[in-house]
């Protein structure tokens, strides 16, 4: 049985909306103390990526460039804007 987008989300809604004292979690055991100490962030997830032609300042790709060796500077730039809009949210 399925729900639709629009019940899931209200009920998504009400649980957000809830103090963590009153949500009964005795039926999941707690983790062990160090269960996280291998975690990845991020492992399982790849946001889609999308080509994109940009204008940057010339200063500001040569600085890219040379801190990962030519190599990676996309990623790096990509990084820096995920760190930026992040701190923003």
């Amino acid at each position: 049985m399925s729900m639709d987008d629009k019940t899931q989300r209200e009920r998504l809604k009400r649980l957000a909306a809830m103090p963590d004292k009153t949500i009964d979690t005795s039926d999941i055991p707690e983790a062990p103390l160090g269960a996280w100490t291998d975690a990845e962030r991020g492992r399982f997830f790849r946001p889609k990526k999308e080509a994109v032609t940009i204008r940057l300042d010339a200063d500001l790709l040569d600085w890219f460039r040379r801190q990962s060796g030519g190599r990676g500077y996309q990623t790096a730039i990509n990084a820096a804007l995920r760190l930026h809009v992040t701190a923003r949210r």
